[in-house]
């Protein structure tokens, strides 16, 4: 039986070698293709793919059903009911939303936003690019039901654009893909907002008295020196049944509860290893004597308090709520949401057309237009400046994955539009949208950029581009999540 450098045996007691080996044979390459930056992106794609296949194979009517499947929760006289495609849409993208919060908070605290020089160029790259698709579909369709749908080519899909850079590989220089991003997270304050205040039912200011409540409790939760754990999901929905009662969609909850996520450590770094040695004397101490077990979960205990409160609680939430997100949440929602028969649209509909065009048109094109134009006023006016290593033709590389909306730009169309045929054209301009962005930010890439740097456009090398990165990257940067 092998043994690590510890002492301990490699395996569990009870481990079964021939049926370990099996297993670790099996899980191993699903393992390393989960450490794959692109993966979530992958498994978001295959997800959609096999609902775009089954709503229209021969057993689509089966898609149809499952997506609707009634779903009960009920507690003596009161009960809930609602259909599985609410609890996807509202309840499941609630802890989307949330990692969404957690990940502006992050940025504003100690991210790319959290300087104003910085967050400059960004935030007009982002203005620019939700204000141009937003308008090239309102010129598309300036009247009746399809104009509602002008939010929908304003999002970007941070997973999917992150991915599409990825497989560049080194062409990408870290000034590039924090820049995308950052424009990402501003994108999707955006897209927040113009849910909130455009895409909700009749507003009831009266019930939003109980959102109200859940936000005062989540607030005083940390002041009463309660740590992030399972009893704050209790405020959190408090929060959403508030919105939900008030008319505003319930995942804007998931926001503000990740907005107001605590960001500071208790421990801290230097806290942990004073902790953890002091909890390992202890430990060290009581098995030198006679004990029992019991003698030693104080110890143990603190080492996995010190561990736990090393790093803030939006920092782990965010980190733990990731994979969940990445590989469960994001595809389940494409599997309720991709699955578009084409058989039931009216291709010579009088709104086909224009609510295509204007969906396809404003990300594909809009999109990488609406950046650059952002960034290039924001640097006219002196508000802002390239950082060093991206020039213009890298910010329209950044601006064509932009343009691949997916997740949040479905989400969009499912508050926008009442009519299904409506919705159904919607979902299938963001499905061929989506494609064509990120063929167009493949082949741009290709062109543009060259051996991890911004080619012979840039005249800047790779040392001086690694040598200055600091201008856009911190120290503290985690990967992205969608």
């Amino acid at each position: 039986m092998t043994r690590d450098l510890s002492g301990s045996s490699s395996n569990p007691p009870e481990a079964w070698l021939p049926a370990r080996r099996l297993a670790q044979s099996v899980w191993g390459p699903i393992e390393r293709f989960l450490h794959v930056e692109a993966a979530g992106g992958i498994v978001l794609l295959i997800a959609a793919a096999i609902a775009l296949v089954w709503a229209n194979s021969p057993w689509h009517h089966s898609y149809e059903v499952l997506v609707e499947t009634p779903v009960a929760i009920g507690i003596g006289p009161w009960s809930f009911d609602f259909s599985l495609h609410f609890f996807v849409n509202d309840v499941l993208m609630t802890v989307f939303f949330l990692l969404v919060g957690l990940e502006i908070k992050r940025e504003i605290v100690e991210g790319a936003l959290s300087d104003v020089k910085r967050a400059a160029l960004p935030i007009a790259g982002a203005i620019g690019g939700m204000l141009v698709p937003a308008l090239i579909y309102i010129l598309l369709n300036p009247s009746g039901p399809a104009s509602n749908g002008w939010g929908v080519p304003m999002a970007t899909d941070i997973a999917f654009a992150v991915g599409v850079l990825t497989l560049l590989g080194k062409r990408v220089p870290a000034t590039l893909r924090i820049m995308l991003l950052a424009i990402a997270i501003i994108d999707d304050i955006g897209a927040i907002l113009v849910i909130a205040l455009f895409y909700t039912s009749e507003f009831v200011v009266m019930r939003l008295a109980i959102a109200m409540v859940g936000v005062a409790v989540l607030l005083l939760l940390p002041k009463l020196g309660i740590r992030p754990g399972g009893i704050y999901a209790v405020p959190i929905a408090v929060i959403w049944i508030g919105m939900l009662e008030a008319g505003i969609h319930p995942t804007i909850a998931g926001v503000i509860a990740g907005l107001i996520f605590p960001t500071r450590s208790w421990f801290g770094k230097e806290g942990f290893l004073e902790a953890s040695r002091e909890a390992l004397d202890e430990f060290q101490t009581r098995i030198r004597r006679p004990h029992t077990d019991r003698e030693l979960i104080e110890p143990l205990a603190q080492i996995a308090q010190a561990q736990r409160e090393a790093l803030s609680p939006a920092f782990r939430a965010e980190a733990r709520l990731h994979p969940w997100v990445a590989y469960f949440i994001m595809p389940v929602f494409a599997l309720a949401n991709a699955g578009v028969h084409l058989g039931g649209i009216r291709f010579d509909a009088p709104d086909f057309t224009p609510v295509m065009a204007g969906i396809v048109i404003g990300l594909v094109l809009g999109k990488p237009l609406g950046i650059v134009l952002g960034g290039f006023i924001s640097i006219r006016l002196g508000l802002a400046s390239l950082p060093d290593g991206v020039n213009w033709g890298g910010l329209l590389v950044v601006g064509a994955a932009a343009g691949i909306g997916f997740t949040m730009a479905i989400f969009i169309g499912e508050l926008a539009f009442v009519s299904p045929e409506l919705l159904s054209v919607a979902k299938l301009a963001v499905l061929l949208a989506t494609a064509v962005a990120a063929g167009l930010s493949l082949l741009l890439g290709r062109f543009v950029l060259t051996d991890a740097r911004l080619g012979p456009v840039a005249g800047v090398s790779a040392s001086e581009i690694e040598s200055k990165t600091e201008y856009w990257t911190s120290e503290n940067a985690i990967e992205p999540t969608q």
